[in-house]
């Protein structure tokens, strides 16, 4: 299969994938306590394709790994900047229904969000995912894998909030994954423009896996495990972080697998 082939399959499949389980566990009760251990789970997966996938190939391919930190260090900031603007979209308020089931069945706290707002944000977050996916794909096929599984499993417990932001804006339920479908497809868009894009812009590649690392790892520690530290007990705390080892463990065996 081409490189072409891989990411626009994996653009496609991740959006829908992660939109129909996200549609799956905000509508049934007792799916929606799975969610928490997602979160867990995905921050380990997005720090170990970070650590152990995507900035060692970034650092491998540039010949200057000051500019590579200062595009990182950029990065993070940039993110940061986005979503005080509320041009992108992730749970990062003290009641997240990402992180706390109970709200998705809750029609009647909006906390002032519409859902034309969240479908902006999550169409440029989208976006940019699929970009983000094709510099991957067209660094090393491994490397793709590994990323656009990353990408799937946070997007998952973070559509399941804005599924849910949707339904408490008064959208029915098949308006809310309707629209939702519609924002995924944007990272097919975005995949297809960074395809092109980096076909002649080469050198680009390893400044765009910095800032794939940058959006990863801010998701990770500003939006996730801010959200984990709601729940506090020693029984909690032990799950969390057996699941954050999990997701890393999970990146390094597949890396591993598709190394071989």
């Amino acid at each position: 299969m081409s490189v072409f082939a891989w990411t626009i399959s994996a653009s496609i499949c991740g959006g829908v994938l992660s939109i129909f389980a996200a549609a799956l566990l905000a509508l049934n009760r007792r799916a929606t306590q799975y969610v928490g251990m997602m979160v867990s789970y995905a921050i380990g997966a997005l720090l170990g394709a970070v650590f152990l996938e995507i900035l060692p190939e970034a650092m491998r391919r540039s010949h200057n790994v000051a500019l590579l930190s200062g595009t990182l260090l950029g990065g993070i900031l940039l993110f940061f900047i986005l979503e005080k603007l509320v041009l992108w979209r992730h749970c990062h308020h003290d009641h997240c229904e990402a992180h706390e089931p109970r709200l998705v069945q809750d029609h009647n706290h909006d906390h002032g969000r519409s859902g034309l707002m969240i479908m902006v944000g999550d169409t440029f977050h989208n976006l940019v995912d699929g970009i983000i996916i094709a510099a991957a794909f067209l660094t090393d096929i491994q490397l793709g894998v590994v990323t656009a599984v990353a990408i799937i499993a946070h997007e998952i417990p973070q559509e399941v909030g804005d599924f849910a932001i949707l339904l408490h804006s008064g959208y029915s339920k098949l308006q809310a994954l309707k629209l939702n479908l519609i924002s995924s497809f944007a990272s097919v868009i975005g995949a297809v423009l960074g395809y092109f894009m980096l076909q002649t812009t080469q050198a680009w590649i390893p400044s765009l896996l910095a800032l794939a690392a940058a959006s990863m790892i801010y998701v990770a520690v500003a939006d996730l495990i801010p959200g984990l530290h709601k729940r506090a007990e020693l029984k909690d705390t032990v799950q969390q972080v057996a699941l954050i080892l999990l997701g890393i463990g999970s990146v390094g065996l597949m890396g591993w697998l598709l190394s071989e």
